[in-house]
């Protein structure tokens, strides 16, 4: 039997089917645009995403045996649409964006970021889906009267796209726990949290698990079972094998994203990993993790290949000189503010140390290293809560990339596991769909091993010198 992963992604959706024995053949990879209205705003075209999600399925339309669909999101993006005709009135405003910022510092001020914390888990960030709900409430007047009528829907995208494609207006409780508006512990909207970032709980859509009866799909004039819709970092976490208390994963992605299986809910201290939901199954309880992130680490990489410090990947795999860090180059990859575990917004990235002499090489050396020492801040800051199992597994665009594989081996200090299968998030996806529906798939985590050198002493706190520095000069102007 083969199950249709369907990976809704920050810059493509792709459609994927996996068999029985977990190998993925992919159909079709459908690029959207990215559309950046004034600075710092982030947005997607709903209809757009609708598009590239029904040509997924119609590219699915002569798979053989399907005998169940996943999909995955993009987590705390997030939109509003008319109940009665399901056309979006707001563009998706994506998690990167952070228009809500000031918002955001207003909160602050008032004190609210530790009651925020208790219940949803979260710190105050425009990351979130919360303070995006509430400027659609505030700025768009379509939002408000459509409320007023009873026929105003909010939600992250997953919840758009269920209501549109199988006419169930849910959201799966992974994606929910990203949004701010839910208590951690019950899982449940909180009407205080709702209240508090002007968001009408009301027009919120139900909780469900991650796992279950979604609706159907017309698949090649099939109607195939919608069976599972989860985060994908989430998705990706299942994909690695990560079952049991201690197990993480990172995906080195546009941003990239650390996952470490708890079991049970962990409460954080203000500043750390947050505790997130890594999944729900039908009829069980939840698991829970603790998530930890550095906003800029792929797009980092492609951005300098913009700026012309690189033509091909190629040229960045190796490098002949020693590690730039240690030749007093750093870079801080801040270039949509820090996340866990400073989540700071007005931070942004800067190279120190430069000189002369400093080449392009130099500098994207330095870029590729500052990624890797970040994901050093937070694996510290959540090995420090939660121990984590070695082998750590990693897949993503720069898991493809030796020298920074090495580094990172070095900045953790413990073996790293680079997966032989690139689609962990569609098999994640598709393993959550296909267990659904009783036809569980088997595979098995493999992949190259790297080991830890020794390395100088002080890159970390040479490293966390060059990022202090960039928030200081954050501070100024605002």
């Amino acid at each position: 039997m083969n199950t249709l992963a369907i990976d809704q992604g920050t810059t493509s959706t792709r459609a994927l089917v996996v068999d029985a024995g977990g190998r993925v053949t992919p159909l079709v990879s459908l690029p959207h645009r990215q559309i950046y209205p004034r600075m710092g705003w982030v947005e997607h075209d709903p209809e757009e995403l609708i598009g590239n999600l029904l040509a997924c399925l119609d590219a699915a339309g002569a798979v053989p045996d399907l005998c169940a669909i996943g999909i995955d999101n993009q987590g705390e993006s997030c939109l509003a649409w008319d109940a009665d005709t399901g056309r979006a009135i707001s563009p998706v405003i994506v998690w990167q964006d952070d228009r809500t910022a000031a918002d955001i510092g207003r909160l602050a001020a008032d004190g609210v970021e530790a009651m925020v914390l208790e219940r949803a888990g979260l710190p105050l960030d425009p990351y979130f889906s919360a303070s995006k709900l509430g400027w659609i409430m505030r700025e768009i007047p379509e939002a408000r009267s459509l409320a007023a009528k009873g026929r105003l829907r909010l939600g992250t995208t997953d919840a758009f796209f269920l209501d549109r494609l199988t006419g169930r207006f849910v959201t799966d409780l992974a994606t929910a726990s990203r949004t701010s508006l839910i208590d951690l512990a019950s899982c449940r909207w909180d009407a205080d949290l709702c209240a508090l970032f002007g968001v009408p709980l009301e027009a919120l859509p139900e909780i469900v698990p991650c796992t279950g009866d979604f609706g159907t799909l017309s698949v090649g004039g099939r109607s195939v079972p919608l069976a599972a819709s989860i985060v994908d970092q989430q998705a990706s976490l299942y994909g690695h094998g990560c079952r049991h208390v201690g197990d993480a994963k990172i995906t080195f992605g546009t941003g990239a994203f650390a996952l470490a299986v708890t079991g049970a809910m962990m409460r954080t201290e203000a500043g750390g990993p947050l505790p997130t939901v890594a999944w729900q199954k039908s009829g069980e309880a939840a698991t829970y993790a603790l998530d930890g992130g550095v906003y800029s680490a792929s797009s980092a990489v492609n951005w300098a290949r913009g700026l012309g410090l690189f033509s091909e990947f190629a040229e960045i795999d190796s490098f002949d000189a020693p590690a730039a860090i240690d030749r007093g180059i750093a870079f801080v990859p801040a270039l949509a503010g820090l996340a866990c575990p400073h989540w700071d917004r007005s931070a942004r990235g800067a190279w120190l140390g430069l000189s002369l002499d400093a080449a392009p090489a130099d500098m994207i050396q330095a870029l590729i290293e500052g990624v890797a020492l970040r994901m050093g801040e937070v694996a510290s800051a959540m090995h420090s809560l939660q121990p984590l199992s070695s082998p750590l597994s990693i897949d993503g665009g720069m898991a493809a990339n030796s020298y920074f594989c090495q580094f990172l081996a070095d900045t953790l200090q413990r073996e790293i596991i680079i997966s032989d299968q690139p689609e962990l998030t569609a098999i994640g996806t598709a393993a959550l769909a296909a267990e659904a529906v009783g036809r569980p798939l088997a595979f098995e985590r493999s992949g190259r091993r790297v080991a830890p050198r020794e390395v100088p002493n002080g890159r970390a706190e040479h490293f966390a010198a060059a990022r202090r520095a960039v928030q200081a000069y954050g501070q100024f102007g605002k």
